[in-house]
This record gives C-alpha cells, sequence and structure tokens, in this order.
C-alpha cells in the first residue's frame, strides 16, 4: 500500500541540494516518488514497503539534510491500564509521519514526535477511532481531575455499600462457625439468593456499568483491555449464579453454587484501585499548578511609559518595576534600588537574600520592602522556573525502563488470560480460528 509523507528539511540552501535531496530519497528501495521543493524546505514521498520514514531520515541527515522533527501532546482519555497505553502507542505509531510516541496513563497523555508534517488533528482522530477520547492537548476541553476523582470514589462507596451484605452472607461462615447455619434458618436459600441477585445486579449496572462500557465495545474491535476483563469476570459470576437461582433444573444438583459475591466484590475493589490512581493523579497535577501559581500574571513595565503588561508581553531588554511584597516576574538584574528577595521556592532557604544594582532576580521569587528596578533577561520557557515546571512534568510523564518492561509483560496479559480461559477465540496450527 502506496503511502505519502511530507518532511521539513534542514540544510537546503540551492537547487542542488535539491537535487542532491531528490536522489537520495529516490535511491531507497520502495520509494516510488521523491519531490523536494527549496522554498519550503520540505520533501513529499511516495513509497511502498521496504522503504520507511525511519529509513529515509537516516539516509538524508548522512547527505547532510537532517529532517526537522517536532512534538504534539494529545490528551487521551479512556485509558485504564497498560494495555490501553500500549494499544495508543501502537496506533500512533502506525501513522504516516510519526517517529516514535509514548503515552502515560497517569497524565492521560500522549507525546508523540513527527519526523513530518502530520496534523495533531488527524492523530487525535486516530486515537479516536480505537475506542479512546483523544484531542490536542490545547483543545482537551478542561477535563476536571477532581470531578473525575470524586465519581471513583462516590462509585466505590456505593458498591461497597452493596456488595458487603453479600460479601458478610456467602463467606460469614468462613470466619464465625455455625454463622450459614443461623442465616438459613433465619432465611429461606432462594430468598437469600434473590436479594444477592438484586444487590449485585445494581452494582453491575450502576457503578459497575463503566466496565461494560469500555470493556465490551474494545472486546468486539479484538483489542481486549483490563475492563473486558472484570466484565468478562463479573459477568460470568453474575450470569452463572443468576441460571442458579432461576433455572436450578439446568443445573447438576452438585454445582448449584452461586458466585454472586465475587462479581461484586471484583467490581468493588478495581473501583478502589481505580479511585486511589485518580488520587494519584491529582496530586501530581497539584504539583505542577502550585509551581505555575507561583508566576505573576502582569508586570510593571516602564518604557515607554509606566504600564500593567501581561508577562507574556515582556521580551529581552524590558525594565520592569518590582514592587514591595511583590513577587518578581521573571528572570533579570537588578538596576535600581535595593531589597531583600525570599527565594525559599528555588533553594528551600528561609533567609531573605540581599539584592542590588547587579545582582540576579528568578521569577517567582517574593520581593521583601524595598522596591526594585530590574532589566529583563529571559521570558517564556527559558527563565528558571519554567525549566523547572518543565522538568517536574516531564519526571512525572516520564517512564523508568523497569516500568516500560513491566508494561509491554502488562501489554498481553489480558490477551493471554482471556485466550487461556476461552474467552478469546483460540488458532489452532493451521490459522483457523
Amino acid at each position: 500500500m502506496t503511502q505519502t509523507i511530507r518532511f521539513q528539511l534542514d540544510g537546503m540552501t540551492c537547487a542542488s541540494c535539491v537535487a542532491r535531496a531528490e536522489r537520495v530519497l529516490s535511491a531507497q528501495d520502495g520509494v516510488t516518488a521523491a519531490h523536494v521543493n527549496l522554498g519550503t524546505e520540505s520533501a513529499e514521498v511516495s513509497f511502498d514497503a521496504p522503504a520507511s520514514a525511519e529509513g529515509m531520515a537516516a539516509a538524508l541527515a548522512r547527505a547532510g539534510y537532517p529532517v526537522r522533527q517536532r512534538q504534539v501532546i494529545l490528551a487521551v482519555e479512556g485509558m485504564t491500564c497498560a494495555s490501553c497505553t500500549g494499544r495508543v502507542e501502537r496506533v500512533l505509531r502506525a501513522q504516516p509521519g510519526v517517529a516514535e510516541a509514548t503515552a502515560n496513563l497517569v497524565t492521560r497523555a500522549a507525546t508523540v514526535t513527527l519526523w513530518g508534517d502530520t496534523d495533531a488533528g488527524t492523530l487525535a482522530q486516530a486515537v479516536t477511532r480505537a475506542g479512546f477520547q483523544a484531542a490536542p492537548m490545547a483543545e482537551s476541553g478542561g477535563h476536571d481531575p477532581k470531578a473525575e476523582e470524586a465519581r471513583l470514589w462516590r462509585d466505590a462507596a456505593i458498591a461497597s455499600a452493596l456488595t458487603l451484605p453479600v460479601f458478610v452472607a456467602e463467606m460469614g461462615g468462613h470466619l464465625v462457625p455455625g454463622f450459614h447455619h443461623w442465616l438459613h434458618g433465619l432465611i429461606a436459600t432462594q430468598s437469600l439468593w434473590l436479594a444477592e441477585f438484586l444487590l449485585v445486579t445494581l452494582v453491575l449496572i450502576w457503578p459497575g456499568a463503566r466496565f461494560f462500557r469500555k470493556g465490551i465495545p474494545a472486546l468486539f474491535r479484538a483489542a481486549p483491555d483490563m475492563n473486558s476483563l472484570v466484565a468478562l469476570g463479573a459477568g460470568a459470576a453474575w450470569g452463572w449464579s443468576a441460571l442458579v437461582t432461576f433455572a436450578p433444573g439446568l443445573i447438576p444438583s452438585a454445582s448449584r453454587a452461586v458466585y454472586f459475591e465475587a462479581a461484586a466484590v471484583i467490581v468493588t475493589l478495581i473501583l478502589f484501585g481505580r479511585s486511589l490512581e485518580a488520587r494519584a493523579r491529582g496530586r501530581a497535577g497539584a504539583a505542577i499548578a502550585r509551581l505555575v501559581a507561583l508566576q505573576p500574571k502582569t508586570a510593571l513595565r516602564l518604557a515607554p511609559a509606566p504600564q500593567e503588561v501581561p508577562i507574556a508581553a515582556l521580551v529581552a531588554g524590558d525594565r520592569v518595576q518590582v514592587r514591595p511584597g511583590e513577587r518578581v516576574p521573571v528572570d533579570g538584574i537588578v538596576i535600581e534600588g535595593q531589597s531583600a528577595l525570599d527565594e525559599s521556592m528555588l533553594t528551600g532557604e528561609p533567609l531573605p537574600v540581599a539584592k542590588g544594582p547587579g545582582d540576579g532576580l528568578t521569577g517567582g521569587t517574593v520581593n521583601g520592602t524595598g522596591g526594585l528596578v530590574m532589566e529583563v533577561r529571559a521570558v517564556g520557557a527559558a527563565t528558571v522556573l519554567s525549566r523547572i515546571i518543565a522538568m517536574v512534568a516531564e519526571a512525572q510523564g516520564g517512564k523508568l525502563p523497569v516500568q516500560a518492561l513491566v508494561d509491554r509483560i502488562t501489554l498481553w496479559f489480558v490477551p493471554v488470560v482471556m485466550k487461556r480461559n476461552r474467552y478469546w477465540p483460540r488458532t489452532s496450527q493451521n490459522g483457523e480460528t
């Protein structure tokens, strides 16, 4: 199948460069057409296997025309386990022009490195077709992690309240001898099973519905995830128990046992686990939010006339007034004035640090009782505070090598378990299912 990809190239200076880049691309096995444009510094290539974007980029780099890479970040909702992150990564890597893709379960985001000019919206659509909700980070619609955590804790509490009577009724005899005899003397077995059926059905169709809404469609897409495993496990236990309750004649007498408590406990424990996970994600996001809050929104620029402006409007060389008690807006040096600054956000040192003309100032630190005039030296992503925020976000979104190994293992865990338990079709040696 013929694919087309567009590269942005560096090092293009003349028509000779165009000709050479086209020759390099055309020499790659599988390339059917290559057109290089000097004006846009781009190359459009049509290719089939065995040609690949990585191979063409490497060949261009050796020829002196390296391909520019860029990163886009997608907000991805619906990921619940390592199988989900692995599937998102596979979908993204299969898109033309994608060099690398990493999905992170904690931050609910996917970082994509692109060879070409593939549109972020196209990537988001591909992920959405795979069963997730994706959008470029700037268009993600303001997902509220606190509301998600509250919903999970609420569902976990409801599931626990409904599950506890069923669990006690079925398992209490293992803790208290004679409990089962007392309970069955008080309530007929059939009545007890009917009550358990009602309680567990509520668990599955109310707080547990999320597993079926996501797990069953994933199963039909031949891409089972942890939701599929929970839905099938809980559904199978509930279905067997309902059959024993309402049609016992279809079951041999020796096998007439109900497993309502298993279905309910599975859902309840997974909900508690996801609630704790949501809390951890919320704390991770709160750490970044607290850092962002250290940077003021505006600054008093002195030239050409004193004016309060957004810090995004500041450029290197501007002179800014820092009044007593204010936070320093961006990085710079003191031009006029004397004061002592609280730099504990940066150093952890509680004692103020004296500042005078020529001393450096860091954005986010707090001015003391003196007024200062500073000259801006760094703005935007170049400030110390912005770099700290970026490093924290990268650390929270990155994966340790051992975590990558775990992800690779758990990626296949669900399909293997389902295949092993006949929930997933087996494939014979001749390829028949």
